[in-house]
Parts: structure tokens; sequence; C-alpha cells
């Protein structure tokens, strides 16, 4: 049934590329997207069907959506410059964390933390957003939240600790 769930999500994805950004059918497909994220891996746990291949199909299907959201949305929004430079940071220091995680332990390590899961949150909220307020206002708290957790991440790897 996750697998299932995960599945709607990559076809919500796909059914993206479809629509023109910010319109109707947009929204109801990244709804769809997000809300299947929020509910297969409680399904899977729930269901005692959690599995290697599932978290794989879930990462898959993660990094496809995001995709296919910056395929759609960049092109369409006016993202200033230091707005740029703060995501790179960001992914900068998540990428120095998968290596560290990868090294010291010979395994990808993804840190399920209370504040990577208030970053995705509010990352997920922000094009919802759009309409209401500009992204030169409304992504600050989404960078400091994940700026925060990326950094907490990396110092939990660090230590040895998990969430």
């Amino acid at each position: 049934m996750a697998n299932l769930i995960t599945g709607i999500r990559i076809l919500a994805s796909v059914g993206l590329l479809f629509c023109p950004a910010f319109s109707s059918p947009f929204y109801g497909l990244y709804l769809l997207a997000g809300i299947s994220d929020m509910i297969d891996g409680p399904v899977a746990r729930r269901t005692g069907t959690a599995s290697d291949f599932g978290a794989k199909l879930d990462t898959a299907a993660d990094l496809l959506f995001v995709a296919v959201c910056l395929y759609k949305l960049l092109p369409v929004l006016d993202v200033p410059g230091w707005l740029y430079v703060w995501i790179g940071v960001i992914a900068l220091v998540k990428a120095v964390n998968i290596v560290s995680g990868y090294v010291m332990q010979k395994r990808f390590v993804a840190q399920h933390t209370p504040m990577n899961k208030a970053a995705g949150a509010l990352l997920f909220l922000l094009p919802l957003t759009f309409s209401l307020i500009e992204l030169k206002y409304s992504a600050v708290p989404a960078c400091t939240v994940a700026t925060f957790a990326a950094v907490q991440e990396g110092h939990f790897l660090r230590t040895g600790r998990t969430k």
C-alpha cells in the first residue's frame, strides 16, 4: 500500500510537467504529491510493510518531485541573487553531510530530525504562498530553518547522535 502511495507521487510529479505553473491543475497535483509524501512512510510503518525498496522508491519519488517543481517554477519566479547564494550554501552543507555520513558509516545516512521535517514542510508550503507574499520575504523563514536543519544534521552525524 505504501509503495502504491509513493507511486501516486511519481505519477503526480510527471503530471506536473504538463500543467502550467500556478494553474489549478498544477496546484491539485502539487498537493496530491505532497500529501502522498507525508503519508507513505507512516502507512508503511503502521502496516509493517516498510522495506529497503520502499525507502529507495520514496527517495526517487522525492527527487523527481523536487526536480519537476524546480523545472516548472524557476523559470517563472523572480529569484533574487542572494537567495540563489543562500540555497547554494544550504545545498553545499547538505552535500558535505551526505559525503561525511557515507565516509563515517559506509552507507547513506538520512537524518529525520524534527528540524529537517520542519524545513521540508516550509519548503513544501512555499509555492502555496507565492500569490500572497513575495518570494524574497517568504523564502527567508524556509531558508533559515533549512540552514539550521542542515547544520544540526552535520553536527549529529559528526557526534554520532541521531534525532
